[in-house]
């Protein structure tokens, strides 16, 4: 079988309809939505299939919402074609995506995975006033540039730090609103093809979200964590882990930290990973991964036909 990474997308793929074909057509898929309600005390299922994109997109709910669809997609590709996390090298999130990653992989019950990213949406949502945080795209900047940017950002004397190296040319900054403005200026007049402002709830990733983490370790605190069935490559370093301890410091430091997510695909390739599944919502980290390593064969696992194509592939590398 080929070298095998799973995926798990972060905030920005949520849409209404969301996993709704998943549950029509594989029972297992259902469970999950079905629990995953049961844990919030709420019909977010309802709402992920019937309700408003605005009150979808708030993070308290975004957050379970795509990991609820990510694990259904894990499921229902386990129960109908025998393909789980274990037939993998390698597990790794995009942010939230991590939550998704390690309930697909069993270092945390579904249960908990759920509850946790409702107190991580809601303390994210917290920690900083409205229309104090920011956070922008640097499109064609390389890691120079986006550092000597959140330099002249600091200047003001807020917060300005690197939230996401999500590819080659695509960096997010994220601090204090008057600091990414003075970051974005900097960048325009320093050969930085575009900086733009992006449309967010809060200044995710940066020093500003302490707070945030600090529910986080008290919440983490209270919750099981086993060994995952493989190791989960964390955001924070860029290496894989499948130690419950460092997990959960992990899942702590994420909330302040960069998304290394960049240095995570080249890792797995320089590990052997040749293709990558990304289970749930949308293509986005299929898509980023193309800028960092063309020869990665991605998939997307979203629907049932997503998943027969999967499988197929698989069952054909099987056999070669």
């Amino acid at each position: 079988m080929t070298g095998l990474a799973f995926i798990f997308p972060g905030q920005g793929s949520q849409e209404i309809g969301m996993g709704k074909a998943l549950t029509d057509a594989f029972p297992a898929a259902r469970a999950v939505f079905d629990e995953v309600d049961a844990a919030l005390d709420q019909n977010l299922s309802k709402l992920m299939w019937e309700g408003d994109l605005a009150e979808l997109t708030m993070t308290a709910n975004t957050q379970p919402a795509l990991m609820a669809h990510s694990v259904a997609a894990m499921r229902a590709l386990e129960a109908a074609f025998g393909v789980s996390a274990s037939d993998a090298l390698f597990v790794a999130g995009h942010s939230l995506g991590e939550y998704s990653a390690l309930a697909s992989a069993g270092a945390i019950s579904l249960a908990d995975t759920a509850r946790l990213l409702r107190i991580r949406g809601n303390a994210m949502q917290g920690a900083v006033a409205a229309g104090e945080g920011a956070m922008a795209a640097l499109l064609g900047a390389d890691l120079a540039q986006a550092e000597a940017a959140c330099e002249a950002g600091r200047a003001t004397g807020g917060v300005c730090e690197i939230a996401n190296d999500n590819a080659p040319g695509q960096l997010v900054l994220s601090g204090s609103k008057a600091a990414i403005d003075a970051a974005c200026e900097h960048a325009r007049a320093n050969g930085v093809k575009k900086a733009m402002a992006l449309n967010v709830s809060a200044p995710f990733h940066c020093s500003l979200m302490q707070p945030a983490a600090d529910a986080m370790a008290a919440a983490l605190a209270d919750v099981t964590i086993h060994a995952p069935v493989v190791p989960v490559v964390a955001n924070i370093s860029a290496t894989p882990t499948s130690d419950p301890g460092t997990i959960r410091q992990n899942l702590v430091d994420q909330v302040t930290g960069r998304v290394r997510w960049t240095e995570s695909v080249q890792f797995m390739v320089a590990r052997g990973v040749t293709a990558t599944a990304e289970a749930g919502a949308g293509k986005v980290l299929t898509v980023m991964q193309r800028r960092i390593e063309k020869s990665l064969n991605g998939f997307t696992l979203g629907t049932p036909e997503d998943l027969e194509a999967f499988a197929a592939f698989i069952k054909g590398e099987a056999h070669v």
